[in-house]
C-alpha cells in the first residue's frame, strides 16, 4: 500500500511502541496517536474495510508513514495495539463521516444532449484533422526510410507528439514521444520501429472506418487513441457482481503522471480485468487492493475485445484471502492465448498471464517443457528468484514487449506480491 519505498522505510522506523499512545483496535478500526516533531501528536486512523487511512499530519502522501506504521504495528500482533470495545473519539467520528458519505445520494447532473453532441462533433473533427496529419507524417517516414529516423533529434519526435496532443490524441502522442528514446535504447530498435509504424498505420485506417466498427472494436481504438469514456457512463452500463481475487499491481510514472494497474480475477466469471488509477505528479494514487485479498464488488467493464479495463461500481468489501493462484497455463499455452487476443486487438501491448510451474533465473522463466520467456529488467525479477529459490512456482505477471514482468508468486500456498 505504500506510495513509495521512502514512505515504507520511514514507516518501519515508526513501527515500534515508543512514539505511539492511545492506540486500540476493534473489528473495523485501528487507531492511535503518533508523536512527531511538534507538541501535538498526530491522530491516525485506519478503516480495515477499505482499507482507508486518515492522519492529521501535513504529509501529501497517501497513506502517510504514520498510517503505514500503525498498520505494521497492528499486523505484528505483539500486543502493542489492544482490542477495545470503544474507538477513540477521533477515529469514531471519522468512521461515522465515512459511513454518512457512503449513504449520501449522488446528485444527478443535468446534461444538455444538444451541447453534448456538439462537443463530441467538434472533438471528432479535431481528431480527424490530427489523424490526417499523422498519416502524412507516417508516409514521409516510410518514403525516407526508417534508418534515417534514428538520426532525427528528439525534438522531431516531440513536435509530432505535441501536434497529436493538440488534436486530442494523447494515447498516440505518448507512443510517438516514447519512440524518440526507444530507438536509441533498444538493440532491436529497427524491428520495434517498423512494428510500431504498422500499428500506427492500422490506427489511421481504423479511424477512417470507425463508423463501421462494433462497440468492442471501437473501444480498443479509443483506448489506443487516448479518447476516454466518461466514468459515469461506464458505471451505468452492465456490471458484473463477483468475488474478486487481487492478482497483482504495478505502478509507473513518467514525471508528469502516475499510473497504477491492479489486476483482478473473478472467481465465478474466471475473467481477468484491470483497474486503472491515475494521479498527477505530486498527488497520491489510490491505495490498491492487497495482493491475495478477496473482495466482493460489482465492476463495470469498458468496451473492448480482450484484456478489459474495469471500474468499481460498488466499493470492494474484503471477505478474506485466497491461498495461491487460480489454474494457469504453460508458457506455450499462454503465448498462444496472447496471440489470439492480439489477433482480435492489434493494439494490445500488455496481457496478463498466470504461468504454472515455471523456474526463475536471473533473466528468464522456464517451464517443464523447456519453453522460456525473458524477464523485464526490473527488481521484481530478482525478488522472484529469491522467493522461489529456483524451484518451480506459479507466477502471475504481464507480457509486454516480448518480456514477462512478474507481479506475484505463489510460495507454499501463499500469494506474495513482487
Amino acid at each position: 500500500m505504500a506510495p513509495d519505498d521512502a514512505s515504507l522505510t520511514a514507516a518501519r522506523k515508526l513501527a515500534k511502541p515508543g512514539p505511539w499512545s492511545d492506540t486500540g483496535s476493534n473489528d473495523t478500526l485501528v487507531w492511535g496517536k503518533c508523536q512527531g516533531s511538534g507538541k501535538t501528536p498526530y491522530q491516525t486512523s485506519i478503516d480495515l474495510n477499505g482499507p482507508a487511512f486518515r492522519c492529521s499530519c501535513p504529509s501529501r502522501k497517501f497513506p502517510c508513514k504514520h498510517g503505514l506504521a500503525l498498520l505494521l504495528l497492528w499486523v505484528d500482533g505483539a500486543g502493542t495495539i489492544a482490542d477495545k470495545a470503544d474507538a477513540a473519539d477521533f477515529a469514531s467520528e471519522w468512521a461515522t463521516e465515512r459511513a454518512a458519505r457512503a449513504r449520501r445520494p449522488v446528485a444527478e447532473k443535468t446534461v444538455d444532449p444538444v451541447a453534448q453532441a456538439k462537443r463530441r462533433e467538434d472533438r471528432v473533427a479535431l481528431m480527424s484533422v490530427g489523424m490526417d496529419d499523422f498519416s502524412r507524417w507516417l508516409g514521409d517516414l516510410m518514403r525516407t526510410g526508417t534508418a534515417g529516423a534514428r538520426n532525427q533529434p528528439y525534438s522531431w519526435w516531440d513536435g509530432t507528439a505535441a501536434r497529436l496532443v493538440d488534436a486530442q490524441l494523447p494515447g498516440l502522442a505518448e507512443q510517438v514521444r516514447a519512440m524518440g528514446s526507444e530507438i536509441h535504447r533498444r538493440p532491436d530498435w529497427a524491428e520495434h520501429l517498423l512494428l510500431s509504424c504498422g500499428e500506427w498505420w492500422t490506427t489511421t485506417r481504423a479511424w477512417l472506418g470507425r463508423d463501421r466498427l462494433d462497440p468492442a472494436a471501437l473501444g480498443d481504438l479509443r483506448a489506443v487513441l487516448g479518447w476516454p469514456y466518461a466514468s459515469e457512463e461506464i458505471r451505468q452500463s452492465e456490471s458484473v457482481r463477483d468475488t474478486w481475487l487481487t492478482l497483482g499491481a504495478h505502478r509507473t510514472e513518467d514525471g508528469r503522471l502516475h499510473m497504477q494497474r491492479t489486476w483482478l480475477w473473478g472467481e465465478t466469471s474466471h475473467e481477468i480485468v484491470q483497474i486503472l488509477d491515475f494521479a498527477a505528479s505530486g498527488q497520491a494514487l489510490a491505495v490498491p487492493q492487497v495482493v491475495g485479498s478477496v473482495s466482493e464488488a460489482s465492476v463495470a467493464r469498458y468496451p473492448g475485445t480482450t484484456v478489459r479495463r474495469a471500474t468499481f461500481v460498488t466499493d470492494p468489501v474484503t471477505v478474506g484471502a485466497r491461498n495461491g493462484l487460480p489454474a494457469g497455463r504453460s508458457i506455450d499455452e499462454a503465448v498462444a492465448f496472447v496471440a489470439l487476443a492480439r489477433g482480435a486487438n492489434p493494439w494490445l501491448r500488455r496481457a496478463p498471464m498466470i504461468l504454472t510451474a515455471v523456474c526463475a533465473a536471473a533473466e528468464s522463466v522456464t517451464d517443464g517443457a523447456g519453453r522460456g520467456l525473458s524477464l523485464s529488467g526490473e527488481s521484481a525479477s530478482w525478488e522472484l528468484l529469491a522467493r522461489s529459490g529456483g524451484n518451480p512456482v506459479d507466477v502471475f505477471g504481464e507480457l509486454e514487449g516480448g518480456a514477462f514482468r512478474p507481479l506475484s508468486v505463489e510460495v507454499d500456498g501463499e500469494l506474495i506480491g513482487l
